[in-house]
């Protein structure tokens, strides 16, 4: 029995869906953007609600093409930062849910990081006995995870995303200077109180960490396989960040592994990686293509947790 997660973000809203033997059979990305304004507003944008339940309907009927025995297919969703602040929040959950057939949990950003915690430790049990930091930035808050021999020591989130912080800083094409000290400054403020290890690698999961790896790797389709074990120097992300900061909307969506929809939005990202690298003298990034969707089809496979309703 096939096992399908929708993981429904700040900036995009995915689809994964997985076989008994944890391959994927489905796994899509598509830019809903539902946080869009929303650090200004507290609400949902009418047109970002619109766009993001059309991809819903075209999840629904990508999952009805895969799961098509015995009972109506029933996704696990999970919902995050954009869901969990956004005032108007039930004029999109309570459409989708209809669209999708399920109820949609808005997780709270603790289980979040566990999520993402699980899906790196599944992915790479050459790293059984390490310890290292596990982040997973967002668009709208970013995870950051202590792992030791296996086992979440920690964790927290903080309200720092791709795309709140573009929001909320980079108004220019490309941001002038007082922006970028301003977007670095707001960083450094949420991870100053934060008791993270130091000198042990970060592995980066999410969007952002994956898009650094494709573009250091020149990809132009992008292949999960060639960005999971990538690894970036703390230099190499420097770099990356300042150039992408330097360009402009147009020129990042010429860049080969920058998807178009995530132009606007990359350099924010690539500056919160580049401050927590600096921020724990990490020796090196490690991305990673499975995220909070892959640790919930883990943990729906270790659990149990049926996929379908009859």
């Amino acid at each position: 029995m096939a096992t399908a997660v929708i993981d429904i973000g700040t900036n995009t809203l995915l689809l994964l869906i997985v076989d008994d033997a944890m391959r994927p059979l489905v796994d899509l990305c598509r830019f809903g953007r539902l946080g869009k304004g929303l650090d200004a507003s507290g609400r949902l944008a009418a047109e970002t609600i619109a766009a993001s339940l059309e991809i819903c309907r075209e999840y629904r009927r990508a999952i009805d093409q895969v799961i098509d025995a015995n009972g109506v297919a029933r996704p696990i969703i999970i919902a995050t930062q954009a869901l969990r602040e956004a005032g108007n929040a039930a004029e999109f959950v309570g459409p989708a849910e209809q669209i999708l057939g399920a109820p949609i949990e808005v997780i709270a950003g603790e289980r979040e990081a566990e999520l993402a915690a699980l899906a790196v430790v599944r992915t790479f049990p050459e790293l059984a006995d390490a310890r290292y930091l596990v982040v997973d930035v967002g668009g709208g808050s970013t995870e950051l995870i202590t792992v030791d021999a296996g086992r979440a020591v920690s964790r927290v989130s903080v309200p720092i995303g791709a795309v709140r912080l573009t929001e909320r800083h980079l108004r220019h094409d490309p941001p002038i200077a007082a922006e970028v000290a301003a977007l670095t400054a707001d960083i450094d403020r949420h991870l100053a109180p934060l008791a993270l290890p130091r000198g042990v690698p970060v592995v980066g999961t999410a969007g952002t960490a994956t898009t650094l790896a494709a573009v250091d790797l020149g990809l132009l389709r992008y292949d999960p396989a060639a960005v999971t074990g990538h690894r970036l120097t703390g230099a190499a992300v420097t770099g990356m960040s300042g150039r992408l900061l330097a360009a402009t909307v147009a020129e990042r969506k010429a860049m080969p592994g920058i998807a178009p929809e995530r132009a606007d939005v990359i350099a924010a990202g690539a500056a919160i990686f580049t401050q927590v690298l600096a921020h724990v003298a990490a020796p090196a990034l490690i991305t990673c293509d499975r995220g909070i969707r892959w640790g919930v089809a883990y943990e729906a496979m270790s659990t149990g947790r049926s996929p379908r309703a009859s």
